[in-house]
């Protein structure tokens, strides 16, 4: 079965265009249960053979039908066999199906767009355009343009997020990823400057990973023109991943914190904290990175992996 979805537009408009037509529907269902060549096909439909070669060549070029030249009495001959039995367009872009059958909710969160914080100095935030707040000021963090933020920093406190869980009622979660762009935050930068950076999921810490430093030895490859070379420059991607026997951190376990712990059940969301407890043995504070800064073109993303239990 192909599945195209909204998430890919190109190939969404390809496929779509593709079977806009009459004459290229009746093509794919000619080629049902066996191959043609053009003239089979120009004769099965009565079309000229230079019109259904044109469609042929849409057809192809969205990847619903094969091509092959074979010999033939004179010259050769294109025979066009069908690729899928089923064709899956999708309008919903969180929601994407496996081969296994695995359904994939997913959410990308701009780090902007936090729904609770407390921040102590040093902090600040910015855009792909410039400074958005006067920085150390943390009731700065309260001020509407901070959805804008594509860079936010703090040395102590933490930011909160709230994701939808928009999955079916009958959803049976195996697993929740959250992904993100992150570095310790020092004065200016400096790449040895330990923080202990907690990630909580409704209040209960999944674990805790003690960044290295506040990384600024190099420009970040996605900066833009008017950010400081001596300011922080870049973070590490980090994957936390709870499922129903602990939680990883890049595929490493840090904590036995699981699925059933978090209380995911009958929720339309979850709230999301990334911060350094009071008591942390690194107080080192926090870089997030959106995007348009750092090295990696995200924001920060939430996936869930899950199947479906049968509906009674």
């Amino acid at each position: 079965m192909l599945e195209v979805g909204i998430h890919e537009p190109d190939k969404l408009v390809q496929v779509a265009h593709a079977l806009s037509t009459r004459s290229r529907v009746d093509m794919l269902r000619l080629l049902n249960t066996r191959s043609m060549n053009i003239i089979e096909l120009a004769e099965a439909l009565q079309l000229p053979v230079s019109t259904v070669a044109n469609n042929v060549k849409v057809l192809e070029a969205a990847g619903l039908i094969n091509t092959e030249l074979l010999p033939a009495v004179r010259g050769a001959m294109k025979v066009c066999s069908r690729n899928y039995d089923d064709i899956q367009i999708s309008l919903n872009s969180s929601i994407r199906t496996s081969k296994d059958g695995m359904k994939y909710y997913e959410v990308e969160m701009p780090i902007g767009h936090y729904s609770d914080c407390e921040v102590h100095p040093t902090c600040g935030m910015a855009s792909s355009e410039g400074m958005l707040v006067r920085e150390d000021e943390p009731a700065s963090f309260y001020h509407p343009k901070h959805v804008a933020a594509q860079i936010l920093w703090f040395r102590k406190g933490y930011v909160e997020y709230q994701f939808p869980l928009e999955i079916p009622q009958n959803a049976r979660i195996q697993s929740l990823e959250l992904s993100m762009e992150m570095c310790s935050e020092a004065p200016n930068y400096d790449n040895d400057w330990p923080s202990d950076i907690s990630v909580w999921i409704n209040g209960v810490e999944i674990g805790m990973w003690t960044s290295p430093g506040d990384f600024g030895d190099r420009r970040g490859a996605l900066n833009p023109p008017w950010w400081e070379d001596w300011s922080t420059q870049y973070g590490l991607l980090k994957t936390w991943r709870v499922d129903h026997e602990r939680t990883t951190l890049d595929m490493q376990k840090v904590s036995d914190v699981t699925l059933s712990d978090l209380g995911l059940d009958q929720r339309p969301s979850l709230r999301v904290r990334i911060g350094v407890k009071p008591d942390a043995v690194h107080k080192g504070g926090v870089n997030l990175f959106g995007k348009q800064f750092g090295d990696y073109e995200q924001d920060m993303i939430m996936q869930v992996a899950y199947t479906l239990d049968p509906v009674e």
